[in-house]
């Protein structure tokens, strides 16, 4: 097997024996899932997140915009909670599960009922902040199944456009889907 590189999912190997000891890796590193997939980081443990999906998984919907974790750009979900990724070393990351905005649609193309909901309300202008917007109102539904305008006021993440009021109406739009029984 091809030793494979830092941006390649690690390859599961075949079935052992249990009484066998597990192979040592090839290199060591961070493991952490991101977007379902495992990888491995054998770079500096201090790289920030954001850095990491951006330049070496070449996931460019996080973005970077205040470096110091206060305009919301760059959310992404680490184990169900939003992070600024810009915020977020890699030493922290180890086992953990990230999702970005790339991840939230379904094998099948479907998308994510809050990505449907920024279409149907037309809640992107420019488009440079909706990727952070739209993870943090992920991490908001999945605490808040009926938020109220105050809810989603607090999610605090800036919007260069001035779009605030039609990403009001498109995480209530995407909570009103949610809450409907699947068929």
């Amino acid at each position: 097997m091809a030793q494979q590189g830092p941006t390649s999912p690690i390859p599961v190997p075949p079935r052992q024996d249990a009484a066998q000891p597990a192979p040592k890796p090839v290199r060591e590193g961070i493991d952490l899932i991101v977007n379902g997939k495992r990888y491995r980081h054998t770079g500096d443990a201090a790289m920030p997140l954001l850095w990491y999906l951006r330049d070496v998984l070449r996931l460019t919907g996080a973005k970077y915009g205040c470096d110091q974790g206060d305009c919301g750009f760059c959310t992404v979900i680490v184990d169900g909670k939003a992070v600024p990724a810009c915020q977020t070393k890699m030493e922290k990351l180890t086992g953990k599960r990230v999702t970005t905005v790339e991840g939230l649609a379904n094998d099948d193309g479907t998308l994510h009922p809050v990505q449907q909901a920024w279409i149907d309300e037309d809640a992107i202008m420019c488009g440079f902040c909706q990727p952070g917007q739209i993870m943090a109102a992920v991490d908001l539904l999945s605490r808040q199944k009926n938020p109220s305008d105050a809810d989603i006021d607090r999610i605090g993440n800036l919007c260069r456009c001035g779009s605030y009021g039609r990403i009001r109406k498109a995480i209530k739009r995407a909570a009103g889907v949610m809450k409907e029984p699947k068929a």
